[in-house]
């Protein structure tokens, strides 16, 4: 008798260990990084006047992004998120390295930026009114009652003429 009571008391133990650990496990945080990570010795091998945007790409890869207006500019962007279990991800740490090139496509300027660098754009959350019947629950749902009584007894036509 004593030994099934050891064995069920060791048995729980375990059982309560294991749950706490894969609660505490669940709860921990997950980092993921996405974008292009660049490297700091080939990124200041780049010098402005005097790598053009074939050796940059040599040196860097593609860019992440360009530049739609202004002076051509390539971007690498790095971005690095942290989210604790079903908790919106948080972004914990985010690089910008800017490489602008002047119209021979020369090095002009190489420029980094961080997260602290950014500032938060607030879309306005607005929504351009409609008129029209508001319809409710119900009438949604029981509005095509009774709409396609008789079409059934008419002829089908094909949308394409001649067929």
């Amino acid at each position: 008798m004593d030994m099934r009571r050891f064995g069920t008391g060791a048995l729980k133990t375990c059982m309560t260990a294991c749950v706490t650990a894969l609660a505490l496990t669940a709860c921990s945080p997950q980092i993921t990084t996405h974008g292009y990570v660049p490297d700091p010795d080939a990124l200041s091998r780049i010098q402005p006047g005097v790598h053009n945007e074939l050796e940059v790409a040599q040196f860097l890869g593609t860019p992440s992004s360009t530049a739609l207006f202004g002076q051509p500019t390539w971007l690498y962007i790095t971005e690095r998120t942290e989210s604790v279990a079903f908790f919106e991800p948080e972004v914990v740490d985010q690089r910008v390295v800017a490489i602008a090139f002047d119209d021979a496509g020369v090095v002009t300027e190489v420029d980094e930026y961080v997260l602290a660098d950014g500032y938060l754009v607030d879309p306005i959350s607005r929504t351009t009114p409609t008129y029209g019947k508001q319809l409710g629950l119900l009438e949604q749902l029981l509005g095509n009652i009774g709409r396609f009584a008789g079409q059934e007894d008419e002829p089908r036509r094909s949308p394409v003429p001649g067929v």
